[in-house]
């Protein structure tokens, strides 16, 4: 069993990193493969993929059991690393960085699922889940520093291949050392389920995601993408209220205790994107740091998000998981309310604490949430249970990313607009020519001032998961 965790853990780091390893290698990337103007679709397609295969995968894990679809799952991610490391154009590497989400997407619910099978009490789960939750924030701080090294030191081209051995390892273990007994029955695929979710879905989120940076939510072509993920997503429920094995079963959204768990999962991972997305700009624009700096300064938060993930799973069998995660929803307030104060006269220790209570909070939250899921969930639908919440999970991100985007367009665009100089960059260029010493400190007030506003609608979503933690079950459905 420890073999199988240990695989468990490896790739799950290696999904992990892969989402931010990539981050210090753009520069890189872009000199070889030119397409600047494509570099954002570098992270979207993977995040599109995986959004979707998270959800798929979850369900097909139910039908055809764990170990056979996590393999299939880390082949097709290991696929598309190498894809990735050959490619030779921009176009190239975004539809094999999307081939190599899908894989991702496939690793997080079903490594979730079998750690809940692999321990058997709940303490034990706990610090099971609190392990993998780690590993989520250790890679935020290892994938851009492995990055950078690996890039500077060989090529980029082997911040993907470095994925092989590791993942061989890892098949070879679970392979070698995972059992479980699978009913053999005939199963039926909802095909034309999977394919309906996947276009309407994946209409939705583009327009998200695309609409998160250009903010032109009513053009012709985000109209369409809206009319097309309307069709597709009705057509896609009829369809599952008559399949036979529907890829979602449309029971889990009536399953109320569940909802509040993937209610809690959408409004706490919105507040990590708007942690991880502006920080960094208010770092740049209004502290004056470089990228580097910048990035330390996220550094807090995945050290304490690490640290209290391990102290969850300690806290098992002295406090409820209701409990745990109303602590991480306290403390996701406070840190939102410090955010939310930033000015341009702020310091590096304001944000340094605001950053560090919410890794803190999260730590506490994750946890105990994959717990909260195995209590409420029907056993034979725990895959695909896990599967809608990770789909939750990176659905926040494209979602808080864009509404976040909105607001901050809403607050500083006109005042940008009225200095007469184009579009402003937020990496801080501004500050070191082109503008006067009073144009520099009206651009660090309106950015810092639209970055606080970001923080207040933070704020709102940290009070929701405080509101949630109330009605988190605190007994399985067998207990009731």
């Amino acid at each position: 069993m420890n073999k199988v965790f240990i695989a468990l853990l490896l790739v799950t780091a290696l999904a992990a990193i892969e989402g931010t390893i990539v981050s210090t290698a753009i520069p890189s990337i872009t000199a070889d493969l030119l397409g600047v103007d494509l570099i954002s679709w570098i992270y979207s397609a993977y995040l599109l993929a995986s959004a979707i295969a998270a959800i798929i995968f979850g369900k097909l894990a139910d039908l055809f059991g764990r170990k056979r679809m996590i393999i299939i799952g880390i082949i097709i991610f290991l696929v598309g690393s190498i894809l990735c490391g050959l490619a030779q154009t921009m176009e190239q590497l975004i539809v094999f960085r999307a081939i190599q989400g899908i894989g991702a997407g496939s690793i997080l619910p079903i490594t979730l699922t079998m750690v809940g099978e692999l321990f058997k009490t709940e303490k034990e789960r706990a610090k099971g889940q609190s392990y993998l939750s780690m590993v989520w924030g250790v890679s935020g701080v290892v994938g851009p520093l492995c990055g950078g090294f690996i890039v500077d030191q060989v090529s980029w081209h082997f911040i993907f291949f470095i994925n092989v051995p590791f993942g061989l390892a890892s098949i070879y273990l679970i392979a070698k050392h995972y059992s479980e007994q699978v009913e053999a029955v005939k199963q039926k695929i909802d095909y034309l389920g999977a394919v309906l979710f996947t276009v309407g879905m994946v209409a939705l989120l583009y327009v998200i995601i695309d609409n998160s940076k250009t903010q032109a939510w009513l053009s012709s072509q985000s109209l369409i993408m809206y009319v097309v993920a309307l069709v597709f997503l009705a057509i896609f429920v009829r369809v599952e209220l008559k399949a036979e094995e529907p890829i979602i079963p449309l029971t889990l959204f009536k399953n109320g205790r569940l909802m509040i768990i993937n209610g809690l999962t959408l409004c706490a991972m919105s507040i990590v994107i708007g942690v991880t997305v502006y920080i960094p700009i208010f770092a740049q624009s209004v502290l004056g740091k470089n990228a580097t700096q910048a990035g330390l300064l996220l550094t807090p938060m995945s050290i304490f998000w690490t640290v209290n993930s391990i102290m969850a799973g300690h806290l098992i069998g002295r406090l409820t998981n209701k409990r745990i995660i109303q602590m991480g929803t306290i403390l996701l307030i406070t840190g939102t309310v410090l955010l939310a104060s930033l000015s341009d006269s702020s310091s590096d220790f304001n944000v340094y604490i605001g950053s560090s209570l919410i890794g803190l909070g999260m730590g506490f939250i994750m946890p105990m949430l994959m717990i909260s899921i195995q209590k409420v969930a029907d056993p034979k639908q725990l895959g695909t249970s896990i599967g809608l919440n990770s789909f939750t999970n990176t659905f926040s991100q494209a979602v808080g990313a864009a509404f976040f985007g909105m607001i901050f367009n809403l607050v500083t665009s006109e005042k940008m607009a009225s200095l007469g100089k184009g579009e402003i960059q937020l990496n801080g260029e501004f500050a070191k020519g082109g503008f006067s010493i009073e144009e520099v400190g009206f651009l660090k007030e309106t950015i810092a001032s639209g970055i606080s506003y970001i923080y207040i609608a933070a704020f709102i979503f940290a009070v929701c998961t405080f509101i949630f933690s109330f009605f988190i079950a605190t007994k399985s459905k067998s207990q009731l």
